[in-house]
Parts: C-alpha cells; structure tokens; sequence
C-alpha cells in the first residue's frame, strides 16, 4: 500500500489516517472520530476499519502501543504523517486547480 506516483489514498484510508494526527486511539475510537469528523458521512464497518488498520501497521503508518485484552491501541508514525501530509497537499492542489477552473468559467 506504499503510495507510488499517482496513488492515492481512498477517503476512508484518509480519514483513518486524519484520526491518528489527533493522537492515539483504539479502532473504536477511531471510528467514531470519522463519523463526527465527517457528520456521519462516512461510516466505517468493522471489516473496512480493521483491513486499513491492518495496512496502515503493514506499511508502518502506525505502530501498536498498547493490548488490553482486545482493545489495540495504535498510534501515527512519521512515514504516516508523512503520508498524510502528502495527500493533504494533494487535496490542496485539487480544490484551488477546481476553483481555478471555476472563476474560468466566468
């Protein structure tokens, strides 16, 4: 799941991605950061939640730092935040290319 050129993250991975910025959180809660974050726009399953959690770790975007039991708490890496960085400023350049586009219409 490495992003080569012009891979991208889906929206569910960006905000999984999104939620970790805030600090840890186990899948639970990071689901219900997405369904706030997003109005419940975006409502993650446990099967999506936990193959991107999955992922994420494989690709070492997160790091586990905590077993209770079945709670797992995970946390962002650099090479994560990086990646979200990235597609932050990706996103960026789409909206302003949109509005660009837009006011061209005028």
């Amino acid at each position: 799941m490495a992003k080569k050129a012009g891979e991208v993250l889906t929206e569910t991975m960006f905000y999984v991605l999104m939620a970790f910025t805030k600090g840890p959180m186990c899948g639970i809660e990071v689901a219900e950061y997405v369904e706030n974050r997003t109005n419940k726009r975006v409502i993650l399953g446990p099967a999506t939640l936990y193959t991107i959690l999955g992922r994420f770790e494989k690709e070492k975007w997160i790091e586990e730092i905590e077993v209770e039991w079945r709670k797992r708490t995970y946390r962002i890496t650099v090479k994560g935040l990086d990646a979200y960085e990235q597609e932050v400023a990706r996103l960026q350049k789409c909206v302003q290319d949109a509005l660009d586009a837009k006011s061209e219409l005028s």
